[in-house]
């Protein structure tokens, strides 16, 4: 008989809250990410204030160990063995997480200039260029440099082209990328345009004309091609060299030499003129600002020994929940919905608050955890850097796996060797053939360029299982495929072709 009937069953499961997952979820993001997720939050919750505590003020009880920058500068978050700032696991219950304390005010020492001016005296100390002092506005020019599709579309404007050939421009222009190469297909733009495709070719042509030279080109050959005609320096040897740049790409001189049918001295001529010209004609032009690496980490020397890890506070958002206007909302509420509104922007507020601060305290933990493991790459080098997992760490810190892999992603670290990304540490490791510690496999790449680099002309070429040989020598087990493709990662030529640029230079 099929019918329905009710049951009771128990049975154990994870449930993960909405608060949890944003948890997870600011702990994988980046800075720039965070800083864009925050201001959000600032514009959906009224309660949610930027932690801006004015010079002098008390700094609360509770804020003590969070920050408290006593020189102006940035506020710094230590990790201190044995504190209670270590962190949790991210999935622990939040009970268990946090106190009822959000985390306090920080202090800054900026002071107001309360000096007053005399009257009748001007102050040019302070004047700015021109005789303007510095809280005047003025009209300031415009510095931004133009791209590269400003600068060709006015010169199409300018080519005199009917209105049609000059649409047909514009769309071969926005065609163009940043490198000033055409990347679209004439047929296409023809077809979509409602033009022959004969049309579109005259059109570019005309564009062709443009500056800079080269421009607009649809292969690497065409731009050089370009280039030459411009300058006369265009013959039939030329173009068969042109036609045949994987010969020079791979440095076969003979063969290079049998197409163009040159001699040596010809060939290495019309190959010194090439590298004269421009292969990126748009590489010179503006185009969207590059984002520059902020560090989460800083990692310093300790005069004491050791390293001290540091927080940056300049990536960490400082939020407050304002209590004192929520105690004021809550009590204005009257309906139903006025209060569930006013006890989800707390709830999310405070949540908030503390999500953040436990997502400063992981990043901390685990930074100091891989600065304690790579200990010898900091003081000696990247010879020195250790095979480390995840799983490593996470063991050590006692957290989970999958934290650590959150942690470490889109974070970088500034140390005396560079900035490196958090990911950067962790490599494969490779057998030792005497038994001994395992080598990282970063460490044997960079051992691999370096031999590599002291190659010369009159010297010993190593090919690939010379490489494997000097390596088995020095204690390293490594096959000979692993080297190929450690080379071809570093972008390193084959012995073959790096004989015969040491043989050409």
């Amino acid at each position: 008989m099929i019918g329905q009937r009710l049951e009771v069953r128990q049975g154990q499961g994870l449930v993960i809250t909405p608060q949890l997952q944003q948890a997870i979820k600011l702990l994988q993001l980046s800075n720039l990410e965070l800083e864009a997720f925050v201001e959000a939050e600032l514009e959906r919750n009224p309660l949610l204030q930027r932690d801006e505590a004015d010079a002098g003020g008390d700094a609360a009880p509770e804020a003590a160990n969070d920050a408290a920058p006593a020189d102006g500068g940035e506020a710094e978050l230590r990790f201190v063995e044995g504190s209670d700032a270590h962190a949790q696991n991210i999935d622990a219950a939040s009970d268990d997480l946090y106190g009822d304390a959000a985390p306090g005010e920080r202090v800054s020492d900026r002071q107001e200039d309360g000096a007053a001016a005399q009257p009748g005296l001007s102050d040019w100390s302070r004047a700015g260029p021109g005789g303007m002092a510095d809280g005047e506005e003025r009209e300031r020019p415009d510095h931004r440099d133009l791209t590269l599709w400003e600068h060709l579309q006015a010169q199409a404007s300018a080519a005199g082209l009917s209105a049609a050939d000059h649409g047909i421009a514009l769309t071969l222009i926005d065609a163009t990328d940043e490198g000033g190469y055409l990347r679209a297909d004439l047929g296409e733009i023809a077809e979509r345009l409602g033009v022959d495709a004969a049309r579109v070719e005259a059109v570019l042509a005309v564009c062709h004309g443009f500056e800079p030279t080269g421009v607009m080109a649809r292969s690497i050959a065409e731009c050089l091609t370009l280039q030459l005609v411009e300058r006369n320096r265009f013959d039939p040897a030329m173009g068969a060299l042109l036609e045949n740049l994987e010969l020079l790409a791979r440095r076969d001189l003979t063969a290079l030499r049998k197409a163009c049918g040159v001699d040596a001295e010809d060939l290495s001529e019309m190959i010194a003129e090439l590298k004269a010209l421009t292969p990126r004609p748009g590489a010179g032009f503006g185009g969207e600002p590059a984002q520059t690496v902020v560090p989460d980490v800083h990692v310093r020397p300790d005069p004491a020994g050791g390293w001290r890890v540091e927080l940056n506070a300049d990536t960490l958002p400082r939020l407050l929940m304002d209590k004192r206007y929520h105690s004021v909302i809550a009590a204005g509420a009257r309906s139903d919905t006025e209060k569930t509104f006013v006890a989800d922007c707390a709830a999310q507020a405070s949540w908030l608050v503390k999500s953040l601060d436990q997502r400063a305290k992981t990043i901390l933990k685990v930074s100091s955890e891989i600065v304690r493991q790579q200990d010898a790459f900091l003081a000696f080098g990247v010879e020195f850097l250790r095979p480390l997992t995840l799983k490593t760490v996470a063991e050590a810190i006692e957290m989970h796996e999958s934290t650590v892999s959150r942690v470490t992603s889109n974070k970088y670290v500034s140390t005396p060797r560079g900035v490196f990304e958090l990911k950067f540490f962790f490599t494969a490791a490779i057998q030792s053939s005497d038994g001994g510690a395992a080598h990282s496999a970063e460490a044997v790449r960079r051992r691999i360029k370096t031999m590599i680099d002291a190659e010369d002309a009159d010297g010993e070429v190593l090919s690939d299982d010379r490489i494997v040989e000097i390596l088995n020598e020095a204690g390293i087990d490594i096959a000979r495929r692993t080297v190929a493709k450690y080379r071809e990662a570093l972008k390193i030529p084959s012995s073959v072709q790096r004989r015969r640029l040491l043989k050409t230079a």
